[in-house]
């Protein structure tokens, strides 16, 4: 069965449903066949002792980016499986995309790849991590 065509309001729907999403400002920026961009605002509280973005909402940011650009693919009802995550540099910005494509999709499972980009406030981007996640249909 070919899933549905992707729809950004449903799925903002979706990540408004996630407590943790909504407790870390995530917003989702792009859903469209094969790809999400899932994007937050850098503060404060979501920072570690030297200043720089926690790791683990970076990997929140790669998961959550990777199972929506999969559930393009899969349909709605996907787990994530698995996904591993390579720091490349302290994330430091205003802002953080988190930017996921499916590299191979079947019938019951997607690999995806997410390079995460911190945002200065003139736009500029600059690779911070980049994540690999395999995902899952629920059914």
């Amino acid at each position: 069965m070919t899933p549905p065509p992707p729809d950004l309001r449903l799925a903002r729907e979706v990540l408004a449903a996630q407590p943790f999403s909504v407790l870390v400002g995530a917003r989702l920026e792009v859903f469209e066949p094969g790809r999400a961009v899932l994007a937050l605002d850098i503060r404060d509280d979501l920072k570690q002792q030297n200043g720089f973005v926690h790791g683990g909402v970076l990997a929140y940011a790669a998961d959550n980016a990777i199972t929506f650009a999969a559930g393009t693919v899969l349909g709605p009802a996907v787990l994530t499986g698995g996904v591993t995550i390579s720091y490349v540099r302290p994330a430091v910005g205003a802002a953080l995309e988190a930017e996921a494509t499916v590299a191979s999709g079947g019938r019951r499972q997607a690999t995806c790849r997410c390079d995460l980009f911190t945002v200065a406030p003139d736009g500029a981007r600059t690779l911070c991590a980049v994540a690999q996640g395999t995902v899952l249909t629920a059914g």
